[in-house]
């Protein structure tokens, strides 16, 4: 995953295949250091000083084991996970699948992950330079899911940057069950109760929501002291508009089909939240043209992850030209000025 040519490379293969060569790739290759970013792409987000607004998504990364590499391509933060206290297989195979037409990937991978223990040890070798976020999942067959994110946060402690709270992966059942109110609020407090660290704490939800929904859980994020919101996860909806043979498969869609809805998931956050909280867009983002688009519309950062699948890793540089570009272009002096400012 080093040059874009090689992203090419590993799309000829089987994609979990290719996503496991990624990792070794990005463990062990020589990777070059990505150029020093421009001091216009600085910004802030709970506390966090981020260099540049571009980070990866969560997915990518499941142990944290490739942060050697990761810390190179030139992100602004990285989010390993989804992390489970117990290490768990996830869903059989084949659950990962390409829609190459689409510029879509669908995923039902069921948190396959080796578990805390692994995923500290790797976090306690981390390149000290890059700030990492840990999300934090449930155990499939767990009894407390709520149990398992406090787990999460109080053996993470100390080891990362930030935690995100994941309750809209749609491959582990009852899962998005957790952002209805009570459930939410049971979850939220017993993290906030959990909480013995400065490190920030978000949550990230599902695009699959009505604006009602996305209010409710923006209020309940204010009401337990969340310090933002990562707007969205993948989403169960199959568009009319896809083409690729496996589109019907189950499991979440990412990619370029997800972008209208988790823009407009994006927006109703924004209106909701009226600038109390911060806000993560992601979902279909694969230029700097998306990424300014999240920006306008409420974002203070960004996260990508399936547009790498298709563009290669230069995708971030350019995502970051493009956007000190615009900023300028424009009359900004940083990103926070131009957050949620309309175009």
């Amino acid at each position: 995953m080093i040059p874009d040519l090689g992203a090419a490379a590993l799309r000829l293969l089987d994609p979990e295949t290719a996503h496991g060569l990624a990792i070794r790739a990005l463990k062990h290759a020589p990777i070059p250091a990505a150029a020093p970013d421009d001091p216009i792409l600085a910004t802030r987000i709970a506390g966090l000083n981020l260099p540049n607004p571009v980070g990866l998504a969560a997915g990518l990364d499941k142990n944290a084991e490739a942060l050697a590499g990761l810390s190179r391509l030139g992100f602004g933060f990285v989010e390993c996970g989804s992390v489970t206290p117990l290490a768990q297989p996830g869903n059989p195979r084949p659950r990962l699948f390409r829609l190459t037409e689409d510029r879509a990937i669908i995923n039902r991978m069921g948190f396959n992950n080796d578990g805390l223990d692994a995923f500290a040890a790797h976090l306690r070798r981390r390149p000290p330079a890059t700030i990492v976020g840990a999300n934090l999942g449930a155990n499939k067959d767990t009894a407390d899911r709520a149990a398992d994110y406090v787990t999460g946060l109080r053996g993470l402690s100390g080891l990362s940057d930030y935690f995100a709270v994941n309750i809209s992966s749609p491959n582990t059942p009852g899962l998005r069950a957790l952002q209805g109110r009570d459930a939410l609020d049971d979850l939220l407090g017993r993290v906030a109760e959990a909480r013995s660290t400065p490190a920030p704490v978000f949550l990230k939800i599902a695009p699959d929501l009505t604006a009602d929904e996305i209010a409710m859980i923006v209020e309940a994020a204010l009401a337990h002291r969340i310090d933002a919101l990562i707007v969205s996860n993948t989403t169960l909806d199959r568009p009319d508009s896809l083409r690729a043979l496996d589109r019907a498969e189950a499991g979440g869609l990412s990619g370029e089909p997800l972008k209208a809805r988790a823009l407009t998931a994006l927006r109703e956050a924004a209106a909701a939240a009226g600038g109390r909280i911060p806000l993560i867009g992601v979902g279909g983002i694969a230029s700097g043209q998306d990424a300014w688009d999240r920006i306008r519309a409420g974002a203070t950062a960004i996260q990508i992850y399936s547009a790498l699948i298709y563009e290669g890793p230069g995708l971030v540089g350019r995502i970051k030209r493009d956007l000190a570009a615009r900023l300028r272009a424009e009359g900004f002096s940083s990103i926070a000025e131009a957050v949620g400012r309309p175009c």
